[in-house]
């Protein structure tokens, strides 16, 4: 058995009791299936045409009893039907969870190379039909087997030859059925695939409804839609073509062994080789075979939907983390937040150009450096690596003398705090974004941390206060207003190292003052890195280090690097002029205004 295998059946674990019932209602099905033949042979062989006496009372009994088997069949049918499928719903959602605390150990180049929507269909329609395979493959399989099992026994003791007539017609029925299987199985990955693409083209539309409406590109939007949704009806139609020929052809198979053995019963009975009561029972019992057969069915199609959804399924959790935990990997206790980066390189794939090389770098406890330089040169990617939300290809990166590879993730990020330029906020309310960022906080802690960040003021001219609905993404909220919750939840997770990208450069200039005052007093104490690219805004910083794609080209304080009169004096004239050209800009149409 391989490991994809044991995966598979590893789910029936926690619900092994609840499987043998199902299998144990499953063989009194068969047997109940099997024993009304035999009742009713019974009937028509030994009481009728035995003329016993007492014969009506031995078929009022008999027919008392084969109520109380199909009542039997009932219950557990009821039993199979309702309880079998709450174990595959079970399984289903045990198989969920597994894939999303897989993804989320995902690292940052995993993401890079995909789409939400894709991942999306992964864990939700992908794993749809696993559920109704769980419940009804061990099932259907067993009821099949045994009906089948029991029918061959019962018609052998009937008829041998016509037994062996009626079976031999069965290895054509099997070479029919894993022919279609195949094309069934290509038809639903590529369905499962298309079904990935339209939820992809859909997550991006949506995402992105506000520059759709903007440009007003509606049409264009609902023509990539249709595109996605035409390639996924046809990739269903080929499976349902596939699906209908297996199906027709079973049933039209299972007609044709009906006939057959009307022909074949009745040529018996002329040539006195077989009775009326023999040929009813054989009817009946082939009538019998008609469930096995469409279980059996019904079961090939179950198996090709769940175990085309159980393979896409294990190759996302067959990817390894690239970012691991070191077997002997320490936690962290008192962080000073000494930062060293000695000769790193790093690249984001293997056939693409180095973004850093042989970059060396130290921060000191507590010191605030501003990260500047041309977009392109390696100032997110390099404050990427201190969470390690990206490995170094060579070199290393220190904090407080230990390599940062031989700490534990969790209890390395818990250390670092990261205020982005793209502020992402969950929808819910204001509370509950703050709250992220320290998930056992009191409303104390949390209003505490809001007024470090100038938030409390807005948030209370709020309707509901922190109770507010924030919308997705933050989307009821102004730039500010959500940069500035995105600062209260670092102030309550309260760490010694920060990491500022680009955290005010898309406001303006009233909510740029509101957050840089939140900024630095939340960078009091700590080790802090800003990537900037309004230079004016790190002026103040400790020490400004000039990137370029040569690695660390300048260091110094705003006035000894102008001073020098290097690429950051460069850098930071372009801008004043572009400031002051952006400034009479504004007065000149302030007057043709007036």
């Amino acid at each position: 058995m391989n490991s994809r295998s044991k995966r598979f059946f590893s789910y029936y674990k926690p619900y092994l009791g609840l499987l043998w019932a199902d299998m144990l209602c499953a063989l009194v099905v068969s047997a109940i299936l099997l024993a009304l033949p035999l009742f009713a042979r019974h009937i028509t062989k030994n009481i009728l045409d035995g003329q016993t006496p007492a014969a009506l009372n031995q078929i009022y009994t008999l027919g008392g009893v084969m109520l109380a088997l199909v009542a039997v069949h009932t219950a557990c049918n009821l039993f199979v039907d309702y309880k079998g499928h709450m174990m595959g719903a079970l399984m289903e959602r045990d198989l969920r969870r597994d894939l999303f605390e897989h993804l989320q150990k995902l690292s940052f180049s995993f993401y890079d190379g995909q789409r939400t929507g894709q991942l999306m269909s992964r864990i939700t329609n992908d794993l749809l039909a696993i559920s109704e395979l769980y419940h009804h493959g061990p099932e259907d399989l067993a009821i099949a087997l045994l009906t089948f099992a029991g029918a061959f026994i019962i018609l052998v003791k009937i008829d041998v030859q016509l037994t062996l007539i009626i079976f031999g017609f069965l290895p054509i029925m099997a070479a029919y059925s894993f022919y279609f299987n195949r094309r069934m199985n290509r038809a639903l990955r590529q369905s499962k695939e298309r079904i990935g693409e339209l939820n992809a083209q859909v997550e991006d539309t949506l995402a992105g409804i506000r520059v759709v409406k903007s440009f007003t590109n509606e049409a264009i939007e609902t023509a990539k839609f249709t595109h996605a949704n035409d390639r996924f009806v046809r990739s269903r139609s080929d499976g349902y073509k596939s699906e209908a020929y297996f199906s027709a052809g079973m049933i039209a198979s299972t007609q044709i062994i009906t006939i057959g053995v009307l022909v074949l019963g009745g040529i018996g009975i002329t040539n006195a080789s077989l009775d009326l009561a023999d040929l009813l029972t054989y009817i009946l019992c082939v009538g019998i075979l008609v469930e096995p057969i469409l279980r059996l069915v019904n079961f090939a199609r179950l198996y090709q939907e769940g175990m085309t959804g159980f393979s896409r399924f294990m190759e996302m959790m067959e990817i390894e983390p690239d970012i691991q935990d070191a077997a002997d990997a320490i936690e962290l206790a008192q962080v000073r937040g000494c930062l060293e980066f000695r000769n790193v390189s790093f690249k984001y794939r293997n056939d693409q150009a180095y973004i850093l090389k042989n970059t060396s770098l130290t921060v000191s406890a507590g010191e605030y450096i501003a990260l500047v330089g041309s977009s392109g040169v390696g100032k997110t990617t390099l404050c990427s690596l201190i969470p390690r939300f990206y490995e170094v290809n060579e070199g290393e990166i220190l904090l407080d003398g230990i390599d940062i590879r031989q700490v534990r993730l969790r209890s390395l990020r818990q250390h670092i705090g990261i205020v982005h330029q793209d502020v992402y906020l969950f929808a819910g309310t204001v509370l509950d974004n703050i709250r992220y960022g320290k998930p056992d906080a009191g409303q104390a802690e949390i209003v505490e941390a809001a007024k470090q960040a100038n938030a409390h003021d807005f948030i209370m001219a709020l309707a509901d206060g922190y109770d507010s609905d924030i919308g997705q993404r933050g989307v009821k909220l102004s730039g500010g207003q959500k940069q500035r919750l995105s600062i209260a939840r670092v102030f309550l997770k309260d760490p010694p190292i920060l990491i500022f990208d680009e955290a005010t450069s898309s406001l303006d200039n009233e909510s740029e003052r509101a957050v840089q005052e939140s900024l630095e007093r939340l960078s009091a104490n700590r080790t802090t890195l800003v990537i900037a690219h309004r230079l004016s805004t790190v002026r103040n910083a400790q020490r400004i280090v000039v990137l370029t794609d040569a690695g660390v080209d300048e260091q110094g304080t705003h006035e000894e690097l102008i001073a020098l009169n290097g690429v950051y004096a460069r850098l930071y004239n372009t801008q004043l002029n572009l400031s002051e050209r952006g400034d009479r800009g504004a007065s000149r149409l302030e007057l043709v205004r007036g």
